[in-house]
């Protein structure tokens, strides 16, 4: 079905219009182009928005303010914060509910995750920045790969405090937390 779809597309689209029969490859090659295209579209793009739900200690739902009111969720880019499952977890959902939840944002969208969440890095009222005020009170780590070093100051700083999770004698960061639970899960046959 979907290969006629998509012989019918070309058909229509490519031969008739253009006088131009492309192969499947070229076809495909075509589509991955324009989703490239429109992914780093969205890259750097700054909206204004409200954040109308906070979903864990580094994701937001958020409303943009465009023509169609767009609602996102956004994954605060450069940090992870305790799964909702872990000790200091919910600790980071509340924190982060408490400073920015119904607050109108701007948020900088940097791409997607391998989830589809957006990436972003949001400023309260302009300038204040969330997953700053995050590492300060020791609810979250860098990025597992590629830490920011301006962002990785905040961590050292409140891990050196025993700060938040820090006060663990050692904590387990989200992503180790993820791969152990994971390796728990039942394999299917």
């Amino acid at each position: 079905m979907t290969s006629n779809l998509i012989l019918h597309f070309q058909r229509q689209f490519c031969f008739v219009r253009t006088g131009f029969f492309p192969t499947k490859k070229i076809f495909y090659g075509c589509v991955i182009v324009c989703v490239l295209i429109s992914t780093i579209a969205q890259a750097d793009e700054e909206v204004n928005a409200k954040v109308t739900a906070v979903l864990d200690g580094n994701t937001i739902q958020v409303s943009c303010f465009c023509e169609d009111n767009d609602v996102r969720r956004v994954s605060l880019a450069g940090i992870e914060s305790p799964e909702l499952s872990q000790e200091f977890g919910e600790d980071a959902r509340k924190f982060l509910e408490k400073l920015i939840l119904r607050k109108n944002v701007v948020v900088k969208f940097l791409g997607k995750d391998r989830f589809g969440n957006y990436l972003g890095v949001v400023k309260i009222n302009g300038k204040s920045d969330p997953r700053v005020e995050l590492l300060k009170n020791g609810l979250a780590w860098t990025s597992e790969k590629n830490p920011s070093e301006e962002l990785e100051r905040y961590r050292l700083e409140a891990q050196q405090k025993k700060i938040g999770l820090w006060k663990q004698e050692n904590p387990v960061a989200p992503w180790t937390y993820r791969r152990q639970q994971s390796m728990l899960q039942p394999k299917s046959s």
